[in-house]
């Protein structure tokens, strides 16, 4: 447990310094956003459908973006996350876009202890896995905080993914086991993903590996039922050098021949 409240620490204080530096990066397009643009992709727009009036839980928020703009889309919105800077930042943009949405600061494992509603959909996307230890326990609360007849949305980065090396300016090399190792893998950072020249001060941070398998079966054992589990050859972000972007906005791996999945989708049920 100390060696847990430790990797949590040391992530957040990075994801606090994160926030600051995502909100204005030209990845995260928070002008635009401000401007009336959706951060939210074809991808989720599509698969999770009209969210009208319907109740929204949204797990692992960062600074608010897609949160807000389940919002502005008809949703009644909950944002949460464990960087109280991203909570900070995603009420000010709520302000800023004249957005009514509620955001709290908690560590996803200690909700069930700061939040006692169900809603109708809960929702999460995008990087979201690997900050998580325990997904068996992750789905478990996401099924607790489901409504009965509620739906659970991901979308995902494949955990195939996790195994290549994202600084190799040619093409894909294996670095990593896609199995999990028991313990979390320790990366040296100095600077955040999105784009932006701001350095933090280099930490390590801790990230957990989870393959499919773990992924499925732990949203079916906590009693969910599976609607549909979809793969993708595209990426909202550009997650390797190498990757072109296409005329509708996603990146690819730009093979004539191979393709491989970059993201991944679930839709589940609580009957």
């Amino acid at each position: 447990m100390k060696d847990l409240d430790k990797y949590y620490d040391v992530n957040r204080s990075m994801w606090d310094q994160f926030a600051k530096i995502n909100v204005d990066s030209k990845t995260y397009k928070t002008e635009e956003f401000l401007k009336g643009e959706t951060s939210l992709n074809s991808i989720e727009l599509e698969e999770l459908g009209d969210v009208s009036g319907k109740t929204l839980l949204h797990l692992q928020s960062h600074f608010g973006l897609d949160a807000l703009s389940w919002a502005r889309e008809g949703a009644q919105v909950t944002g949460v996350d464990f960087s109280t800077e991203g909570i900070a930042i995603s009420r000010n943009l709520a302000k800023k876009a004249k957005i009514d949405a509620r955001f709290i600061q908690s560590n996803i494992f200690d909700l069930p202890d700061v939040l006692t509603e169900q809603f109708d959909i809960v929702y999460t996307s995008y990087g979201v896995l690997c900050w998580l230890h325990d997904l068996k326990r992750w789905a478990q609360i996401v099924t607790h905080f489901l409504r009965p007849g509620g739906t659970f949305y991901i979308a995902e980065f494949h955990p195939l993914l996790w195994t290549l090396d994202n600084e190799n300016p040619d093409d894909f090399t294996f670095i990593r086991s896609y199995f999990p190792l028991g313990r979390p893998y320790e990366f040296d950072v100095d600077g955040s993903y999105a784009e932006s020249d701001i350095k933090i001060k280099p930490q390590v941070d801790y990230e957990w590996a989870h393959g499919l398998a773990s992924i499925i079966t732990s949203i079916a054992d906590a009693g969910l039922q599976i609607k549909f589990f979809r793969e993708f050859n595209k990426a909202p972000f550009q997650m390797f050098p190498f990757f072109k972007k296409r005329d509708d906005g996603y990146w690819y791996y730009d093979h004539p021949e191979i393709q491989l999945p970059l993201v991944f989708s679930i839709k589940a049920t609580k009957e």
